[in-house]
């Protein structure tokens, strides 16, 4: 049963990279490398009203109460072993990306957590300096020279691109113990992962809410957060990660042609340029 599902998954696998690599969307010429490429902001700003009404019912209080009640020890142990449990997913990727570095980096870590950790409650290889080398299949698809495609903003996951939601659509399948565990099993895995969630949601707590309910404009701040991050993540050029077109742009993504191209953007726009 093991091999037909590890077949079906290799099968998946190469039918969702296709399609994922053909699906994204060629950003318009009119963007410059590194820009914000939002063809479809308006749908994407009604599912960002959808998660922020989500988040200010559910999640939010969810995490309060999550946060209130279980112990921060505690929520380090769960955070652990949802960590320990995803790591063979970042496993495959990390061969998949031919990162031997990497894999042997995580299988380490998932052998010394799954053992001297008590099943990855403790992170035990982290007191031995070894740290976890994160990644995803979108990084794969990225490695793999897929584009980023349009931003996209998924109900529920928040922040995305079309590459990504390739990569998150695949990961769903990447993790063998999904196969290796009895059914009853698995819940274990999502459960630590909800979990683990509701931790983050209520320990940055005052970023987040700064960003969705303080925020002018929400959605493009989360927008210009999510890319910024995930650029750098994969490994962009920094000069590229911060130009967004929105800011001293028009709505094509083109440089304000009145402005100053040698203007210094830190120059204090009150001092008197007659001062020595």
């Amino acid at each position: 049963m093991i091999r037909f599902r590890a077949h079906v998954l290799v099968r998946f696998a190469a039918l969702a990279v296709v399609l994922g690599m053909a699906a994204c969307t060629a950003p318009d010429p009119s963007v410059t490398r590194g820009g914000i490429f939002d063809p479809y902001e308006q749908s994407n700003r009604k599912t960002h009203e959808l998660n922020r009404a989500l988040d200010r019912t559910f999640v939010r209080p969810a995490g309060k109460v999550y946060g209130g009640v279980i112990p921060r020890g505690m929520q380090e142990n769960v955070g652990n072993f949802a960590d320990n449990l995803s790591a063979p997913s970042l496993i495959v990727n990390n061969v998949l990306q031919g990162d031997a570095r990497g894999g042997a980096i995580n299988l380490f870590r998932f052998a010394i957590n799954s053992t001297f950790g008590l099943g990855g409650i403790i992170d035990a290889a982290s007191e031995f300096g070894v740290n976890e080398e994160d990644t995803d299949f979108g990084e794969t698809l990225h490695v793999w020279g897929a584009r980023e495609g349009a931003y996209i903003e998924l109900p529920v996951l928040g922040p995305s691109t079309e590459r990504d939601v390739v990569g998150k659509l695949v990961d769903l399948f990447t993790n063998p113990l999904t196969y290796a565990l009895p059914s009853s099993d698995r819940h274990y895995i999502r459960a630590a992962s909800v979990a683990k969630r509701l931790g983050e949601r209520n320990r940055y707590s005052d970023m987040v809410d700064s960003v969705l309910y303080e925020s002018a404009d929400s959605y493009a701040q989360a927008r210009m957060i999510y890319l910024q991050s995930r650029r750098f993540e994969l490994g962009g050029d920094m000069d590229a990660i911060y130009a967004d077109p929105y800011d001293s742009a028009d709505d094509a993504g083109v440089a304000d042609p009145y402005e100053a191209p040698y203007a210094d953007p830190y120059a204090d726009p009150y001092a008197d340029p007659y001062a020595e």
